[in-house]
């Protein structure tokens, strides 16, 4: 009895595609693009892929120098400031990052690695006299720490008159700085440094919820001073208890 052999639908078409690795490329270049058309395309039709949160502000002068600071030290490439939305990590830091969080970054500061805690909810958790002696000498406030001292922060003056140039810089990126705070960047830089300082009352009108202390160094504000102000600004902008989400937590 003589048996019939049957293909199954397209096998013709299978196994030329497979044997041939031209056509194979070509197939794979299709697919991939309509995969990236179908990810990118939905993309052009909305707004903003970034949730509005309350509190969220451009940086001060001072926390913007903080900020530089902390980036030209590589302090990134030691402490995240990404905290997952998982259950060990939300107990030890503290509620998990909002993208909102990040979108006045440039570049963010997400981080890769861990060799010291993450810093994403760090703001007020210490004291800013805590914050220099562990910037000069770590392992007087943590006898375990890794993390090399900073002293030299704290004897060199900040410079800041490059700073109104990169706010502007930054709202050409999308960066949200009134024309007001571009121009009042100088005597922001010093009003946050002393509560006493007469331009206190302006700089919390023009920066919502900005930490004014007496931090600045005798002999004129410092990059110690800068990098307090910076770290004591991570998280302190949002009232995550309406961002609670538990269902989100793994």
């Amino acid at each position: 009895m003589s048996q019939t052999t049957h293909h199954a639908p397209g096998g013709g078409l299978q196994k030329r595609i497979e044997t041939n690795s031209i056509l194979l490329v070509v197939a794979i270049l299709i697919l991939v693009s309509i995969g990236g058309i179908v990810e990118i395309v939905p993309l052009f039709y909305i707004k903003n892929t970034i949730e509005k949160v309350d509190g969220i502000r451009p940086y001060s002068p001072l926390e913007l120098a903080g900020y530089n600071i902390y980036v030209r030290e590589g302090c990134y490439t030691c402490h995240s400031q990404m905290i997952r939305p998982l259950r060990d990590e939300v107990e030890r830091y503290g509620h998990y990052s909002l993208a909102a969080e990040s979108m006045y970054d440039h570049p963010f500061q997400w981080g890769s690695k861990r060799n010291g805690p993450d810093l994403a909810r760090v703001g007020g958790k210490y004291s800013n006299d805590w914050q220099r002696d562990h910037l000069r000498s770590p392992r007087s406030m943590v006898p375990t720490s890794i993390m090399p001292g900073y002293p030299f922060l704290a004897e060199t003056p900040l410079n800041g008159a490059h700073l109104a140039e990169q706010m502007r810089m930054l709202r050409v990126v999308g960066v949200p700085y009134t024309d007001a705070q571009l121009e009042n960047a100088a005597a922001d830089l010093t009003a946050q440094s002393a509560p006493d300082d007469p331009g206190a009352a302006a700089l919390r009108q023009r920066y919502p919820n900005v930490v004014i202390n007496d931090i600045a160094s005798k002999g004129g504000v410092t990059e110690e001073d800068a990098l307090v102000a910076y770290l004591q600004h991570l998280g302190v902008s949002v009232d995550f208890k309406l961002y609670d989400d538990k269902a989100n937590i793994r």
